[in-house]
């Protein structure tokens, strides 16, 4: 990756931890309303498959899907107004948390609904197979999305009709509370992947290096028509499954030895510093832009106007006439 490549993608690995930490903050404050998903530890994911992705192709996300609009282009502004449920938000503050979409960018929205995305992707995928564009569809679904069957009809589709489309699975170990390992007789997910026909690799979800590598893999191949891949990145999650959880399936000491071993952006950090490619006053920089941001962001999110009524039966039903 050049200098400029590394930076790019350092501000968006900073942007999205900067915006999850500043969303709980502010959700604790009692103005978010709703739940809230943290997705941070797990940025490099996110970030490694959007670097290779243009407007153009589409991507599904899940209720943890911050990192995911951000990673692909959403505009941090319009998406903290959206959590703040100002009509000036991407959905017009009715999809909040859960539901952010930007067409514009390539983002079909985030899903609340466990493991739904993997089939509205392959829709993407198919739409682009029959039409001949040049998208290729990504969906993300977390290890415990593994056991739902539509993202196994999903995967079978894609391998039978050779579909441009990327299947990432986040294996964060857990799913809400429960651990994988109690929940799935083959805890290898990408064994689990590859008995439906298509390649899967397993790589370590807080090395952006790798992610990229792999996603850069599967989607030139899923360009050439040669049809799908599985992509399972192990990262872990530094918050609750929602903000408020307590926690009581893992210990504090857990959770801190996490952020000290295996928290991608230090790792980021150190590697591009190391070759003296990108200084830490290059990272410095981006690191206010980045603060300033985030104020600015949460600064006009409160400030924002709220639907009204009248706005009630808006988007509701396509307007034909």
């Amino acid at each position: 990756m050049t200098r400029d490549q590394l930076l790019c993608a350092y501000r968006r690995l900073r942007l999205l931890r900067e915006f999850e930490e500043r969303t709980r903050i502010e959700f604790q404050t009692g103005q978010i309303a709703g739940f809230t998903h943290l997705y941070a530890g797990m940025e490099a994911i996110a970030v490694g498959v959007c670097e290779h992705l243009t407007d153009e192709d589409k991507i599904i996300s899940t209720h943890r899907g911050h990192g995911h609009c951000l990673a692909k282009g959403c505009d941090p502004v319009a998406m903290m107004k959206e959590l703040w449920g100002s009509s000036e938000g991407l959905c017009g503050g009715k999809g909040g948390t859960m539901h952010i979409a930007d067409f514009s960018r390539g983002m079909l929205g985030a899903n609340a609904v466990v493991g739904a995305g993997a089939p509205i992707a392959v829709g993407a995928a198919l739409a682009a197979s029959i039409t001949g564009a040049s998208w290729v569809a990504v969906s993300f679904v977390g290890d415990g999305g593994t056991n739902i069957g539509s993202v196994y009809e999903a995967m079978n589709m894609a391998v039978v009709l050779r579909l441009p489309k990327i299947f990432v699975i986040e294996d964060n170990g857990w799913g809400e509370m429960t651990p994988i390992g109690n929940a799935a007789g083959n805890r290898d997910l990408a064994a689990r992947a590859a008995a439906m026909g298509m390649p899967a690799v397993s790589v370590d979800g807080t090395d952006f290096f790798a992610v990229h590598t792999a996603a850069g893999v599967a989607i030139s191949r899923a360009r050439r028509g040669e049809g799908p891949s599985t992509i399972v990145a192990s990262a872990p999650r530094f918050y609750g499954h929602h903000e408020g959880d307590p926690q009581l399936y893992r210990s504090r000491e857990e959770v801190a030895e996490l952020r000290r071993k295996d928290d991608c952006l230090p790792r980021f950090i150190e590697r591009v510093t190391a070759t003296g490619d990108v200084t830490m006053e290059d990272l410095g920089i981006i690191d206010a832009d980045i603060a300033r941001l985030m104020d600015s962001a949460v600064e006009q999110s409160k400030a924002a106007p709220r639907p009204t009524a009248d706005d009630v039966l808006q988007h509701v039903y396509i307007r034909y006439r």
